[in-house]
């Protein structure tokens, strides 16, 4: 049996080769695609290459970190051909894309666009560089109507997901999305949390990502790579079973 893994990159812009590496160097057919170019904006789910992936392995699994955690929880909701989801630095919601004050939906699915949390346009951050963990608690509580038809339905997932979070995440409340995931869908879900890591998890192999717009991130490259190591032998039997 063979298994292809999607690996969707996050809002950094750029695929991450050092971890299609060591998926690669563990036997896994990888694709990991370039998703999207200067906007995160109404991408159809479809465009996603898992029939490329489908027509060669027996086994689909996702792997996405944060935006990319996003599409690949949502298509394991809609594609039955997925097998398994790893979501790295999860969010339970869809949010939306901001441009010239604009506010669109970040995924279409079948040419209609999903629901988003709009963003708080009045929140600033007060830190240097910036931590965006206010502006999405900020956002919830200003459009509490959004929040639900946005929550991502994992529920509907029937396969395995393991979700992986830093608790000195900066960026976005990983750790209550992932908690807030598994509550809701119960069986097959495993939540990993590392207190002291950040957004971007390291795994063996890999080096520190730099790439993406200037912000916090939290954590440090020695808790980033620990919660790495710790996760990994986890990411292997996830993409074994």
């Amino acid at each position: 049996m063979t298994t292809g893994v999607l690996l969707l990159h996050g809002s950094s812009g750029k695929p991450d080769l050092d971890r299609v590496q060591v998926l690669e160097a563990q036997g896994y057919d990888v694709i990991a695609p370039q998703w999207f170019g200067d906007r995160i904006s109404e991408i159809p789910l479809e465009s996603f290459p898992l029939d490329e992936l489908a027509a060669r392995n027996d086994r689909l699994v996702t792997m996405g970190m944060s935006r990319g955690a996003e599409a690949a929880l949502l298509l394991g909701t809609l594609d039955p051909r997925v097998d398994a989801v790893v979501a790295i630095a999860p969010s339970a919601y869809g949010w939306g894309w901001i441009e010239n004050g604009v506010q669109t939906s970040p995924w279409t699915w079948q040419g209609e666009p999903l629901p988003f949390v709009p963003f708080d346009l009045d929140w600033k951050p007060d830190d240097d560089p910036p931590s965006y963990v206010g502006m999405y608690r900020s956002s919830m509580k200003k459009f509490p109507d959004e929040v639900e038809p946005a929550r991502i339905p994992a529920e509907r997932f029937t396969g395995e997901l393991l979700l992986l979070a830093g608790g000195d995440d900066r960026l976005w409340p990983s750790v209550e999305f992932a908690q807030e995931i598994a509550l809701r869908r119960g069986g097959l879900t495993q939540v990993l949390i590392s207190g002291e890591a950040g957004h971007r998890l390291i795994f063996p192999g890999e080096e520190p990502k730099t790439t993406g717009q200037r912000m916090a991130r939290g954590g440090t490259e020695e808790a980033d790579r620990a919660f790495g190591a710790e996760a990994w032998p986890h990411v292997l039997r996830v993409l074994e079973s």
